[in-house]
C-alpha cells in the first residue's frame, strides 16, 4: 500500500489535496483553537541546493527567511551523495557509521544483492536509529512527506520469501512512499493537511523532501536557466508552506537544508577507467564523482600497480587508507579501492560515447560546489547566532532532539555546535 490511510475527508497526499477546503473557510472555532497551538517542527530537505543559489533573485521567500532567520553553508558528510547525507542528517551519523555508504552499495551478508535508491529493505538501514524512531518511542508524534528512510520501518526484518512479511519495525505515524510525480504543491498540501488535524493525533515533528533542483542541476547544471526556474519553483513552494502556517496560526521552527551541492561536469572532464587498468582486474560498484572498485580474486597487485599511484585528475586509496578527513573507510560496504576525482571531473568504465554536459555531485566534502545549504527560523531560534564556519550536517541531529525535548542518541554530531541557535 502506498500511502497510509488518513481520518481526514481530503486523503493525504492524492491529488485531490488541491480540491480541500481553503484555511480561510474553516470554521471560528477551529480557528480560535489553533492559535493555542504550540510550535511545531519541521524539517524541510531541497536536494542538491547550493548556498549560493540564494543570490541569484529568484529566491523571494527563502531569502526572506534567511534574512529573519539564521542562514549559513553547511559542510555535508563524505561521500556527498543523496541517501548517504540524507541519513546522516536524521540520525547524527556519518555514513561509515550509519551504514548507508553510497547510494548504491554491496554487502558481503547478502551475496547477490545490491542497494539502490529504491531499497527498503531494513537489512540495510538498521545500523543507526533516525530521529522519528525515538521520536515515536518519547510520544512524539511524527509524520514525513519523503525522506530518503522514512518508509522503512526501522528495526524490523524481511522475510526472505514472498509476500516478504516485515516482523517489527518503527516507522513515523504518518508517512507517504516516494513517487516522483508528486508534485511540490501537492506535498506541501499533505504536510498542512497533517496540521489541519486535532492536537491528539497531529505531529509535532515533520519532514519535507523536494527534489526537482537536484533533479535539474544534473540535466542541465548549476548554472543553467533551468536550474534557475527550478530553484524559483522549490522557493515559491516554500512560501506556500509559510502562508498556509500563518492561515492555520501554526507557530513553527524550519529547518531548511539541503543534502549537497552540484558542480558542473561534461565529457570533456572524464577519467576512463578501462584506460589506467585491465578492466579484467577489477570491478566497479559505483562511479561518478568517485568510483568504487573491488578486486578480481588474485588480482589485486595488478590492480594496485595500476591505481596507487599518482593520477592525472583523481587519486585512489585502499579503504583503509582513505585519509581520516573523510571519516570514510571503514565500514564493511565500502569496497576495498575507493578513488575520488577532481572536483568536475567524473570516473567512468570507458570513455564516453557521446558529448555531455550536466552536474554532479560526490566529490570532496570541503569543495565550495559541494556545500550544503542551512536555514533555521521560527519562534524557538536566536535570529543572532551565527553557526561555526564549516560546522557539518550531522550536528543537525543534536539541535532536532532539542526542539523535540527528546534525549539524543550519542553520535556524531556535537550538541555544542548548534546549542546557541536554540533561545532560551
Amino acid at each position: 500500500m502506498l500511502f497510509r490511510r488518513f481520518p481526514l475527508a481530503c486523503l493525504f497526499m492524492l491529488a485531490a489535496l488541491s480540491d480541500c477546503a481553503p484555511v480561510g473557510q474553516l470554521p471560528v472555532a477551529t480557528l480560535a483553537a489553533v492559535e493555542q497551538r504550540q510550535p511545531v517542527t519541521i524539517l524541510v530537505s531541497i536536494d542538491g541546493f547550493r548556498p549560493d543559489y540564494l543570490k541569484r533573485g529568484v529566491t523571494p521567500h527563502l531569502s526572506a527567511l534567511a534574512a529573519e532567520g539564521v542562514e549559513a553553508p553547511m559542510r555535508p558528510s563524505f561521500p556527498t551523495k543523496t541517501f548517504p547525507n540524507h541519513w546522516a542528517i536524521v540520525t547524527g551519523d556519518r555514513p561509515d557509521r550509519n551504514g548507508i555508504v553510497a547510494n548504491k552499495m554491496e554487502d558481503a551478508a547478502r551475496p547477490g544483492e545490491t542497494f539502490t535508491m529504491a531499497s527498503d529493505d531494513p537489512f540495510w538501514w538498521n545500523e543507526t536509529e533516525p530521529i522519528w524512531v525515538t521520536a515515536e518511542r518519547a510520544g512524539v508524534r511524527t509524520g514525513t512527506l519523503f525522506w530518503p528512510g522514512s518508509n522503512v520501518a526501522w528495526g524490523a526484518t524481511k522475510a526472505p520469501s514472498w509476500p516478504y512479511k516485515l516482523s517489527g519495525g518503527t516507522r513515523p505515524s504518518d508517512w507517504a512512499q516516494f513517487n516522483q510525480e508528486i508534485s511540490g504543491v501537492q506535498r506541501v498540501n499533505g504536510v498542512l493537511d497533517l496540521l489541519r488535524r486535532s492536537d491528539d493525533i497531529r505531529p509535532r515533528f515533520l519532514t519535507l523532501y523536494f527534489d526537482a533542483v537536484d533533479t535539474a542541476g544534473h540535466a542541465y547544471g548549476p548554472d543553467a536557466a533551468e536550474t534557475n526556474q527550478a530553484v524559483q519553483e522549490v522557493d515559491g513552494q516554500i512560501g506556500m508552506l509559510i502562508d498556509g502556517l500563518k492561515a492555520l496560526r501554526q507557530p513553527a521552527n524550519i529547518i531548511i537544508l539541503s543534502d549537497h551541492g552540484m558542480a558542473q561536469k561534461s565529457s570533456a572532464r572524464v577519467v576512463a577507467m578501462d584506460r589506467l587498468a585491465n578492466p579484467s582486474d577489477y570491478r566497479i560498484v559505483e562511479s561518478g564523482p568517485y568510483a568504487s572498485l573491488t578486486a578480481q580474486p588474485g588480482r589485486e597487485a595488478a590492480l594496485e600497480a595500476a591505481i596507487l599511484k599518482p593520477l592525472p585528475h583523481m587519486q585512489c586509496w585502499r579503504k583503509n587508507d582513505i585519509p581520516g578527513r573523510f571519516h570514510y573507510g571503514s565500514h564493511r560496504r565500502i569496497p576495498p579501492y575507493f578513488c575520488l576525482a577532481e572536483t568536475g571531473w567524473v570516473i567512468q568504465p570507458t570513455a564516453p560515447a557521446k558529448a555531455f554536459v550536466g552536474g554532479d555531485h560526490g566529490w570532496d566534502d570541503r569543495a565550495p560546489e559541494m556545500q550544503a545549504l542551512f536555514i533555521a527560523h521560527g519562534p524557538g531560534f536566536d535570529s543572532h547566532f551565527r553557526p561555526p564556519a564549516g560546522f557539518s550536517n550531522v550536528d543537525v541531529y543534536p539541535l532536532l532532539a532539542r526542539l523535540l525535548g527528546i534525549r539524543p542518541l550519542p553520535g556524531d554530531g556535537d550538541p555544542a555546535v548548534l546549542e546557541g541557535l536554540v533561545g532560551n
